[in-house]
């Protein structure tokens, strides 16, 4: 038998020896993940509120020099802490009517070749490092051009790829465009409709969800309308009544004297001749009414996201008014603030109502009225 000092040192040696191994496998480095392992992306619920403004100084000038202290933005009545004023890149999805091309009681009608000269001289004058996206919509909607800041090629695809269709799905595209949009940064998404908003086709969705999904894309939404340009007269447009002398031909009389030249008659008879298709004039005056309720549809939409609507009566103004979108999207600021009453303890789908005003003489503030509180599982 052992005596028990032995059996004692024999114990400690046997404890320190796991003391040892112990030590020696904290300080062994981990080994390191495989590299053809990806980490799986960690989303982040941000408490952080972009608002895009327009300012404007007391000659209706964009005002270059917007800063903080310029600013009071009220959420739901609550005064806001801004902490930015800045510019940030924009992103743009162009949104391009070319279907169901029908004529007011005037004549004109909005033309697949005419929207396109809109949008080329709309993206001749968006600033450089703009990211651009192109949607079509007629029969159905089509997304011609993914995100890109090559000009170049969006101006190829304008050119080649745009077709007409008979029918508008204006409400499909409203959805297709905020779905399109939402992955892109907050506070930078603008959309451009060039349409007259009439659905002539019966779509997947009704018009009143698809705008409050592009709402709640916390889009800009900046459109300029055929609305008016369809319900003004064609210029050099024949007249649907004729007045004059009736030809020889059509006097059973004088066709049949053999003593007068060909053409001539003693006695002139006169008539009026009017050409009438009541169901085209049937049809046009409902598109005419139809165009009417969707303008005021559109203007709200504009209003409701700080976007602007743009009501040109002619092709000219049209041109000219896509100069106008560009350069309101390009002067744009956006502010951020942290909400005092915070996003994450809101109900799914809470709307809050923004306000946003000048605390300068002669300055001008435009931004949308409010927006959804995004879901935690958005970006």
């Amino acid at each position: 038998m052992l005596h028990p000092r032995i059996v004692s040192v024999f114990l400690i040696l046997i404890l320190g020896a796991f003391i040892f191994a112990g030590v020696q496998q904290a300080q062994r480095p981990s080994s390191p993940a495989p590299p053809n392992q990806e980490q799986e992306p960690v989303k982040v619920f941000t408490e952080e509120v972009r608002l895009p403004v327009v300012a404007l100084d007391q000659y209706g000038h964009y005002d270059p020099a917007l800063e903080i202290d310029d600013i009071l933005v009220l959420e739901d009545g609550v005064p806001q802490q801004i902490r930015s004023v800045r510019h940030i890149p924009a992103n743009v999805l162009l949104v391009l009517d070319t279907g169901g091309e029908l004529s007011g009681l005037g004549g004109l009608s909005k033309r697949t070749g005419l929207t396109r000269d809109v949008a080329i001289e709309f993206l001749h004058h968006v600033k450089d490092g703009t990211s651009i996206s192109v949607m079509q919509f007629s029969n159905t909607v089509e997304l011609l051009q993914p995100w890109t800041s090559d000009r170049r090629a969006t101006f190829t695809i304008l050119k080649t790829k745009l077709s007409s269709g008979k029918r508008a799905r204006f409400s499909d595209a409203v959805a297709a465009a905020a779905q399109q949009l939402k992955d892109r940064p907050e506070g930078s998404r603008h959309v451009v409709f060039i349409t007259d908003g009439v659905d002539t086709a019966v779509g997947k969705t009704n018009r009143a969800e698809a705008i409050k999904r592009l709402i709640a894309a916390r889009a800009s939404v900046h459109i300029i309308s055929y609305t008016e340009f369809v319900r003004q007269k064609k210029v050099n447009r024949p007249s649907s009544i004729s007045a004059g002398q009736r030809q020889t031909a059509s006097d059973p009389i004088t066709a049949t004297d053999p003593t007068l030249p060909a053409g001539t008659t003693r006695n002139p008879s006169f008539g009026v001749g009017i050409r009438f298709d009541p169901a085209m004039r049937r049809q046009r005056k409902a598109y005419e009414a139809e165009v009417k309720r969707s303008q005021q549809v559109l203007t709200n939409m504009a209003e409701e996201t700080g976007g602007r609507i743009f009501l040109p009566e002619s092709s000219d103004q049209m041109i000219s008014q896509a100069r106008d979108a560009a350069r309101e999207i390009g002067a744009e600021y956006v502010i951020t603030y942290r909400p005092k009453r915070p996003l994450a303890s809101s109900k799914p789908g809470e709307y809050r109502r923004v306000e946003v005003a000048a605390r300068r003489v002669g300055l001008s503030l435009r931004s949308r009225r409010g927006y959804v509180v995004p879901s935690q599982r958005e970006d």
